[in-house]
């Protein structure tokens, strides 16, 4: 693969933060807002933020064309990795833990992670975008203690989407929407040796625009524990 840019992630902990949202949820947009402006403060070394559309609201009105089944269900086993058996929206994850008061807790939750040294080291490199597809390449490696409970996911995210909503809790307004995943591939188990990698070609839905596309990866524990996330923005676009 011909690349464009690659970057390999620090030697502290990034936190991966999730937000888990819908279009048909009138508490969501303030939510979406405030992820979406996250980098003003706090730079991509600092945090890799995640909107993830779920669809357990699509039948009070509104269909949210960015919801996936597979987010419903990677909710709930957060949820339930952290103890609890209720999901919600918005509702937003830190390095695998629920943060319920993210609107003034943030900045001090995602210190606290960047303060530890990272278990795991993660690589991203980017070929060239060409119509809809996208090469990638992605290369993980977690310390001896906790490669067997590390698994790899990466995901295609994509900024500056908006959506006129026509019914439901939201109907009537036009919701924008950043770092909203647009493809999601994982987990990945880690080798006998700590190692995993991935190499594919991502389909980039129709009409994005390369300035707004980024790619993310994480390694993550078994009991949700986020050993490392690293995000690279398309670069070269």
């Amino acid at each position: 693969m011909a690349q464009t840019c690659s970057k390999q992630s620090p030697a502290h902990t990034v936190a991966l933060l999730e937000l888990y949202t819908s279009e048909g949820c009138s508490s969501c947009p303030p939510a979406d807002k405030f992820v979406g402006g996250v980098h003003r403060a706090l730079t991509i070394d600092q945090v890799v933020p995640l909107a993830l559309h779920v669809d357990y609201w699509d039948y009070i009105g509104w269909k949210d064309v960015f919801a996936r089944r597979a987010f419903t269900e990677r909710q709930r086993w957060l949820s339930n990795a952290g103890g609890s058996r209720t999901v919600y929206t918005p509702e937003i994850f830190v390095a695998g833990q629920e943060l319920r008061n993210w609107s003034g807790g943030l900045p001090a939750a995602i210190k606290r992670i960047n303060e530890h040294p990272a278990q795991a080291d993660i690589g991203i490199a980017l070929g060239k975008l060409a119509g809809n597809s996208l090469p990638i390449e992605v290369n993980a490696r977690a310390a001896q203690d906790a490669a067997q409970r590390g698994k790899l996911f990466v995901a295609l995210y994509e900024n500056g989407l908006a959506t006129e909503v026509k019914a439901g809790e939201n109907g009537g307004a036009t919701l924008k929407h950043d770092y909203v995943v647009r493809e999601w591939i994982g987990p990945i188990a880690l080798g006998g040796d700590g190692k995993a990698s991935l190499r594919r070609t991502l389909n980039v839905p129709p009409g994005a625009v390369g300035k707004n596309l980024g790619v993310a990866a994480f390694v993550q524990g078994d009991k949700g524990e986020v050993l490392q996330a690293l995000a690279l923005p398309l670069c070269g676009a």
